[in-house]
């Protein structure tokens, strides 16, 4: 059974997206802890995990089997949405589609980022058509 479980360690709302649903539609079975960091921690994180020495927009590493976290850092997101010309909420939920399909297995590229956008706008358009 696919289980999200998110916590928020900012002082910022959660963006309202369907995380769920896209754990569901790129990890099926899988349990997912959802964290939303301030920059220091997503720092650290990133130090103690990939020995990278800079604030991540997104961090996403297996727990165990059929396991992993998701780590979004909510001050890079905002600061870097324009530049992938998406509202803030908009690219926090794509930060979280792009580490599912990191866990998935799936590395950068062409092939990985219409993956990406095709259930990005699907689970947009879900959301849009029922919240109408």
């Amino acid at each position: 059974m696919t289980s999200l479980d998110t916590r928020n360690f900012t002082r910022s709302p959660i963006p309202r997206f369907p995380y769920e649903e896209a754990l569901k539609a790129t990890l099926p079975g899988w349990e997912m802890s959802l964290a939303f960091a301030g920059k220091k921690r997503a720092k650290a994180m990133n130090m103690f995990l990939r020995n990278k020495d800079y604030v991540p927009n997104v961090l996403s590493y297996e727990a165990g089997e059929k396991s992993g976290e998701i780590v979004i850092c909510l001050e890079v997101a905002k600061k870097q949405a324009p530049e992938y010309d998406m509202t803030y909420t908009e690219f926090v939920g794509f930060l979280f589609i792009h580490g599912c399909f990191h866990l998935k297995g799936e590395q950068h590229g062409a092939t990985m980022e219409r993956k990406e956008r095709l259930l990005f706008k699907r689970l947009t358009s879900q959301s849009k058509n029922s919240s109408s």
